[in-house]
């Protein structure tokens, strides 16, 4: 069963593990999650505040925007420059 996680979740999670001396391991059953996703989880969010994820999250997805919005520009470029190279 896949299931998805919050980002507070996911802070949660890492900081009870930073905070007890259980280890990773049954951490990870506690949570129902593999130690791979908690590793991963670990280098992505580690040391992050949910504040911090939620802000890391809005600069990805702007960023993402720009990136589309940069691409569609530079097509336009290329099909105009194209169109007035031609001769007639």
């Amino acid at each position: 069963m896949k299931k998805r996680f919050t980002e507070e979740q996911i802070v949660s999670i890492l900081r009870e593990a930073e905070q007890t001396q259980a280890t990773t391991r049954d951490i990870c059953r506690q949570n129902g999650i593999s130690e791979q996703t908690y590793y991963r989880w670990k280098s992505k969010y580690g040391g992050m505040d949910v504040s911090m994820v939620r802000q890391t999250k809005a600069l990805e997805a702007e960023n993402s925007e720009l990136k589309r919005l940069l691409g569609e520009q530079t097509l336009l470029i290329a099909g105009l420059k194209n169109a007035l190279s031609k001769k007639y």
